[in-house]
């Protein structure tokens, strides 16, 4: 795991750490890079614009995993997102609890904090 990376879940052998110098949440697997979601930094919030699970990784639950800690995170740090990515969006609407911290289109108001 790279060491600017600043760890946001840990959990049975999956690690899930923001790596903000290469812009992306990580997903670590054993020690081996497991997926990403790549994010670009906006004023008050980030957009989610792609997500991977490697092959090798697939079908084990990488990707929501990596979805549901990247989306915690950015509750915790009190920022919002703009899911861009097809995954991400679709996670989402499976988990509504997450809808808060939807924002729309670049130039598209933020909500009121808190």
């Amino acid at each position: 795991m790279p060491s600017p990376s600043r760890l946001v879940d840990r959990g049975d052998d999956i690690d899930i750490v923001d790596n903000d110098a290469s812009q992306r949440y990580e997903a670590w697997l054993s020690g081996e890079l497991a997926g990403l979601i790549a994010y670009m930094t906006e004023d008050g919030w980030l957009v989610f614009d792609h997500t991977e699970v490697f092959e090798e990784f697939e079908g084990h639950g990488v990707g929501s995993r990596l979805a549901r800690a990247a989306l915690d995170d950015v509750r915790a740090r009190g920022l919002f997102v703009n899911p861009q990515c097809p995954f991400v969006s679709s996670y989402i609407k499976r988990h509504p609890d997450y809808r808060d911290l939807v924002v729309g289109r670049r130039g598209t108001p933020l909500p009121p904090a808190g």
